[in-house]
């Protein structure tokens, strides 16, 4: 019995377009439902309600958010930090933004409180920052329909 011979593997061409296509479709389609101004949310604050609250006009320059929870303490960079600590939070802030020559007083500190925190420390933490030299705050609520009258 004669033993056929092989040129080796029979080359197989697949055509890759369709892949292609579906790959970009997906990438685009996520970059369009991607939201990032929730990005800096955390979901453990739950925002106070008021028939007053606006959307902001525009992106803050140089935002600082802090969420202040409903324990006291505030969630800063993702972590958890005790409302007596954040003065050294807020100081490497301040160090940050004199290193890119800017002011500390320019920068708009973002602030997230449960609404069921204590008004004091949300007094507090807004102290803390006017101590560092931050003057520009934004307070976030959420705008409730259902009140309006």
């Amino acid at each position: 019995m004669a033993k056929r011979q092989s040129d080796g593997p029979e080359k197989t061409e697949i055509d890759m377009t369709p892949m292609i296509d579906m790959t970009f479709q997906l990438i685009t389609f996520f970059m369009f439902t991607l939201n990032f101004s929730t990005a800096v949310q955390d979901d453990r604050i739950q925002l106070p309600s008021s028939q007053l609250a606006k959307p902001a006009k525009g992106p803050a320059e140089d935002p600082i958010t802090l969420q202040l929870m409903l324990d006291g303490s505030v969630i800063y960079n993702g972590e958890a930090v005790p409302l007596r600590e954040m003065g050294g939070y807020l100081e490497n802030e301040k160090r940050v933004l004199i290193s890119a020559s800017k002011e500390p007083s320019a920068a708009t500190v973002i602030v997230r409180a449960d609404g069921r925190s204590k008004t004091g420390e949300v007094q507090d933490l807004i102290k803390l920052c006017q101590e560092k030299g931050f003057e520009k705050f934004v307070l976030r609520a959420e705008y409730d329909e259902s009140r309006k009258k």
